[in-house]
């Protein structure tokens, strides 16, 4: 499977764009604000959350994709949060080629929210606790059949299409802690009800999205009682094998900030660019 880019509603019109941009920017907000004084010293402030921003450009872009991104830019067939029910303007997904790790940023690194341990994590099956210790989350399962599963922060899940190939890796200590880890994939509809799952044991599962899949949830089984698991080091990836100590680039929710739509010499072929910005849930 290439690595292409997805973009669109999450159990919807989640659509590839397998032609590769001419311009392709994705660096992020740093949030930081520079003020100096009259003796030249320098204070910096700067913002707790770094949004991601994505500035993307073609050329005689096919009309089919063109078509889509302007549906998605104008709020036509752009509607969320992500339940069909609703006919508010929500965010998109932006499923990027170039990121290593889908995982959040602090998920990746085994931690969590200022306030909330559960924000990245919460028992899929059986009991667990959460709870920071240091700098970072663990878990406990109290029993051996407990999951612990993945929590996106603003979908019931990653989104993921029809055929699509997800490689899922625990987190690294897991191998060494536990006798029998069992690696997971939970395939969920557009509604975020459950589909079916890729089960592996072992410490790495690799599954194809199935029809009807719209959203994925990692879900890692320690398989022993009152383990206590911590999540730093594990690695969630489309296209490519999982590896583990990726940085985590996330999956955010994005909404579209600005559009061109030119038409160009050789119609009905269009140059089309894009501006996204990673916003905080639902856009109404």
């Amino acid at each position: 499977m290439t690595r292409n880019l997805w973009i669109g509603t999450p159990g919807r019109n989640l659509r590839e764009i397998k032609q590769a941009a001419k311009s392709w920017d994705r660096t992020a907000d740093l949030g930081v604000t520079e003020f100096r004084s009259l003796d030249g010293t320098v204070t910096l402030s700067r913002t707790r959350y770094t949004p991601r921003r994505t500035k993307l450009a073609w050329e005689w872009l096919e009309p089919e994709d063109a078509r889509h991104l302007d549906g998605l830019a104008r709020r036509i067939t752009s509607y969320g949060p992500w339940d069909a029910s609703q006919s508010a303007p929500g965010p998109i997904a932006l499923i990027d080629p170039a990121a290593g790790n889908l995982l959040g940023s602090l998920q990746s690194d085994g931690r969590c929210g200022p306030s909330d341990v559960e924000r990245g994590w919460f028992a899929a099956s059986g009991e667990v606790t959460f709870e920071r210790w240091e700098e970072r989350s663990i878990g406990t399962a109290k029993t051996a059949t407990s999951a612990i599963g993945w929590r996106h922060g603003t979908w019931p899940g990653w989104p993921v299409a029809k055929d699509m190939v997800v490689s899922w890796l625990l987190p690294s200590h897991w191998a060494t802690s536990f006798s029998a880890p069992v690696a997971r994939l939970d395939w969920k509809d557009g509604a975020g009800g459950y589909l079916s799952s890729t089960t592996v044991a072992g410490m790495t599962a690799t599954g194809t999205a199935p029809f009807g899949a719209a959203f994925v949830t990692p879900v890692g089984i320690p398989g022993m009682a009152d383990a206590q698991a911590g999540f730093y080091e594990a690695c969630l990836t489309i296209g490519e094998p999982a590896v583990a100590g990726l940085p985590g680039d996330g999956c955010p929710p994005m909404a579209v900030t600005a559009y061109t739509d030119v038409p160009s010499a050789r119609l009905p072929y269009r140059n089309v660019s894009l501006e996204l910005v990673e916003v905080n849930g639902a856009i109404r």
